[in-house]
């Protein structure tokens, strides 16, 4: 037993040093888990900074239901957008107008035929007859181009004009 005393306080002072340059090497790793943490503190309150919430968690889900409305809104763009791309083929956009002198050789280029039509040439087609006794407009309806009424050649240079707009 005596030599076991003796072999160990032989190596105490050994083994004190591995314990001191353990304890030393702890005590600077804690500081520089210290540091971090600070760091990363800092990160986080200038990440919360101005958000009104007190803590990550209802952040989280603050921005969870800011995106769920954002997206909603999308959605609700989106529909009207498909509906506003149903409709503009529909849209009396393209407008073709033709004057022109309607009697011959008196008078003036004051008649005139204007036509409003979709992509699909549908629409109407305006005619205005200037003469001396007084002015007439007459409306035919189109459909694909055509009326069920019978087009002169002026309107139909108007509804030419409008189909090559773009």
């Amino acid at each position: 037993m005596r030599d076991w005393n003796d072999l160990i306080f032989d190596q105490l002072f050994l083994v004190v040093g591995v314990f001191i340059i353990l304890l030393v090497w702890l005590f600077v790793w804690n500081l520089i888990q210290g540091s971090k943490l600070r760091k990363m503190r800092k990160k986080y309150d200038l990440m919360m900074k101005g958000t009104g919430v007190e803590d990550l968690e209802s952040l989280l889900i603050d921005l969870k239901m800011q995106q769920d409305k954002i997206e909603d809104v999308q959605e609700t763009q989106a529909r009207q957008l498909d509906e506003l791309q149903r409709l503009m083929p529909k849209q009396k956009a393209k407008i073709g107008i033709k004057r022109y002198n309607a009697f011959g050789e008196r008078g003036n280029d004051l008649s005139f035929s204007i036509a409003f039509i979709n992509e699909e040439q549908d629409g109407v087609v305006l005619t205005g007859l200037y003469n001396r006794d007084g002015s007439y407009v007459y409306a035919k309806s189109l459909s694909k181009g055509e009326s069920t009424h019978a087009l002169s050649t002026e309107e139909r240079e108007a509804i030419a004009l409008a189909a090559i707009k773009e």
